[in-house]
């Protein structure tokens, strides 16, 4: 094993914490991780890694070390890929906002796969801000507002929201005409995964945002759920417009309060600093913005 493939080694099992998971995601034995690693640490004449039965970390100099590895490898990748005929190769891991992926990302995934036919995907769904670097993704989709975040962002939509009923909640509570009349109405309230609490309505008024919220019979922190007890005819949603796009054309939920739309809420990919010059994420960023701007 060279310089240059010890030195990826050894900086995925930083990232990973773990010399098995290194081993998988690099596809190699462990027992060669661990070699390599050992190579590494003689040719160094220092230990780079800390480990227990339950623990790897990187000693001191094992942080200065990969601190250094991480330019070098992103230098030589740089360079690699500015040759006209490199392509992107190997493994992309990425997480994504699982509805908004099987709406926009999955269908168009044999384009991508005709284009770049040496990258394979592992795709992961969550709703939670991971750790790349600790979970070993190279790059994150996700829907809302960014919390403070050592990774780079890019926005690539921003997704129309409305507020709906049934016709049935509506011929029971009448169609709200004004954000006054919503203390006659019901809502399905949406549970925040990070609070614990209901999210309040939105709504644009002027070109400011006003924050309702609504009374309840039912709170829940699924989208299908959500969704499902509205089309019951349980309350007032608030959701993305394409995420009942079809519930609208069949007529089982009706929009309302039309003339006071909630924000758009913009959708991001997300990266590690380190991944940026990797042609392998480079590329599925591009083509993800690409599925975004599409009509």
């Amino acid at each position: 094993m060279d310089r240059f493939d010890a030195m990826r080694v050894f900086t995925r099992i930083v990232e990973r914490r773990s010399f098995t998971l290194a081993a998988e995601d690099l596809r190699l034995p462990k027992a060669t991780v661990t070699h390599a690693l050992k190579q590494l640490e003689a040719r160094l004449g220092v230990r780079l890694i800390q480990r227990t039965t339950r623990h790897v970390s990187p000693t001191l100099d094992g942080e200065a070390y990969y601190q250094r590895c991480l330019r070098l490898l992103a230098d030589v990748e740089e360079a690699e890929s500015a040759f006209k005929d490199a392509k992107p190769k190997g493994l992309l891991r990425v997480d994504v906002h699982g509805t908004l992926a099987r709406h926009f990302v999955i269908p168009a995934l044999p384009e991508f796969f005709e284009r770049y036919p040496d990258v394979e995907l592992h795709m992961s769904e969550g709703d939670r801000l991971v750790d790349p670097v600790r979970d070993g993704i190279d790059c994150v989709l996700r829907v809302g507002e960014l919390r403070d975040s050592s990774m780079i962002a890019r926005q690539v939509t921003l997704l129309e929201e409305i507020t709906c009923a049934s016709p049935a909640y509506l011929a029971r509570y009448g169609t709200p005409r004004t954000l006054e009349q919503l203390g006659e109405h019901r809502a399905v309230n949406f549970v925040s995964s990070a609070t614990n609490k209901p999210f309040p309505f939105e709504f644009l008024v002027g070109g400011s945002v006003k924050l309702k919220t609504l009374r309840g019979a039912l709170s829940v922190n699924g989208a299908e759920a959500y969704i499902g007890a509205a089309i019951a005819g349980l309350g007032l949603i608030q959701v993305p417009r394409y995420h009942v796009a079809e519930a609208l054309a069949q007529g089982r939920l009706r929009p309302v309060l039309i003339k006071f739309p909630p924000p758009r809420t913009p959708v991001s990919l997300l990266y590690p600093h380190n991944r940026q010059l990797s042609p392998r994420v480079r590329v599925f960023v591009d083509w993800v913005a690409e599925q975004f701007a599409k009509p």
